[in-house]
């Protein structure tokens, strides 16, 4: 670890902070922190920023309760910017938006880049937007019985796939089965986000596992 006293601050005393989503890696906001509000966030494990439009100390949540849990702060090579990683209760976006990027300038159709959230914007666009032809859409036209029909089948391919010992076709059947439970998760209303907080929370419970054998 670092000492605070090593960061370069700027004329004004502000350092640019970095807000990113610790688990979907998605850039949230871009504030700033002096030395009092860093401090603040490192004691209260909460973002705190130096408003420079109010001229005053900001804790994140304080007032909408979408409050941003710490998980670490990280320094760039010249110590003059940090990337904080979080954990949010809420929005990041005083507009009520998930980040405050939202707005697209320019995209290269040329380099394409996969995520399971823009996956499920996707599979989502297609139940609420139906496309002729397409076979997500089919499947939500169908129901959940055919979701749940399929998943069952894939699900088989998986286990016929594996017990091969074929690596390869275990991966293209472990997609297609992945895809099947995203359809379906669409149409129960579940969202990644509840996956990921069911996970952790099986991890921790793991963890606590682990040591109490080791001790």
């Amino acid at each position: 670890m670092i000492d605070i006293n090593t960061l370069k601050f700027d004329e004004k005393g502000l350092i640019p902070a970095i807000v990113v989503d610790a688990e979907t890696k998605r850039v949230l906001t871009l504030a700033y922190m002096n030395r009092e509000s860093l401090e603040i966030s490192m004691e209260k494990k909460l973002t705190c920023f130096w408003s420079r439009s109010r001229q005053e100390l900001w804790l994140k949540g304080e007032t909408s309760g979408n409050y941003q849990h710490i998980v670490s702060i990280t320094a760039d090579c010249d110590r003059d910017a940090l990337v904080v990683l979080v954990k949010p209760d809420g929005p990041a976006c005083h507009l009520g938006t998930e980040s405050c990027f939202e707005n697209p300038v320019f995209e290269n159709d040329e380099i394409g880049y996969f995520t399971l959230e823009r996956l499920m914007k996707l599979i989502e666009g297609r139940k609420t937007e139906k496309k002729e032809g397409s076979y997500t859409t089919y499947l939500f036209e169908k129901g959940i019985d055919k979701m749940l029909k399929k998943i069952g089948e894939e699900s088989t391919e998986v286990i016929i796939a594996s017990k091969a010992g074929d690596k390869k076709e275990t991966i293209y059947e472990i997609v297609d089965l992945t895809y099947h439970v995203m359809v379906m998760m669409i149409e129960m209303g579940i969202s990644l986000e509840d996956v990921r907080n069911e996970l952790a929370s099986r991890h921790v419970i793991d963890t606590k596992i682990k040591q109490e054998k080791m001790t």
